[in-house]
């Protein structure tokens, strides 16, 4: 199969982010200074980066089992996909949360970080609807996409629903886990899935 023109399997994990760092602060100096300032915008976008690397190297893993992995995919209104990965258990919709130090509790609809609520399941749930909507649109067929969210450097994370809507894994695990599924999927359907993804064209509606 031929890559399209705008290829984006050549888009580097994190790559959204790093435009948006250099676009906060174009001059190299004082954007490495504001890398170090606590509180500042700069520093929680550095640390975003941080984590889609480490969530990059892990879903790295998965090639010799027969995945594929895009990352930084971007919509036409600039938002992006932190990660996708492609295999036989399906397609899956990633998104890297950097928790330095914090306690992450799962329950059956909400993420809270140190007891504090956030929007993360509500957002990748309707992440992975888009990505679902554009990838069918694309293949000429209905392709579920499932969210995940990999937490990145937290103290500990609880996960208590057995069934969750959402996998929230340690990024550690994030391979194992992934790779261990029930196969959905045959290789050529793999492969075209991914033909499509990787096209940037599928994300410009």
């Amino acid at each position: 199969m031929q890559p399209p023109l705008d290829d984006l399997a050549r888009n580097q994990p994190g790559d959204a982010v790093r435009r948006k760092i250099q676009e906060l602060q174009p001059n190299p100096l004082l954007r490495l200074i504001g890398r170090w300032q606590s509180g500042s915008e700069i520093r929680s976008w550095a640390d975003g980066l941080t984590g889609e690397r480490a969530t990059a190297k892990r879903l790295g893993r998965l090639v010799n089992h027969g995945w594929f992995t895009l990352h930084a995919i971007q919509w036409s209104s600039g938002a992006d996909i932190d990660h996708l990965a492609i295999g036989p258990a399906g397609v899956f919709s990633i998104n890297s949360k950097r928790h330095r130090g914090k306690a992450v509790w799962y329950g059956d609809t909400a993420i809270t970080v140190n007891g504090t609520a956030t929007r993360h399941i509500a957002i990748s749930q309707s992440e992975a609807r888009r990505v679902s909507r554009a990838l069918s649109r694309r293949c000429g067929g209905e392709i579920p996409v499932r969210p995940v969210i990999s937490v990145v450097g937290a103290s500990k994370l609880t996960v208590k629903n057995a069934n969750p809507p959402v996998l929230v894994l340690a990024v550690e695990h994030l391979d194992r886990v992934l790779s261990g599924l029930t196969p959905t999927l045959p290789p050529d359907q793999v492969a075209r899935i991914y033909g499509a993804a990787r096209d940037a064209r599928t994300w410009t509606g």
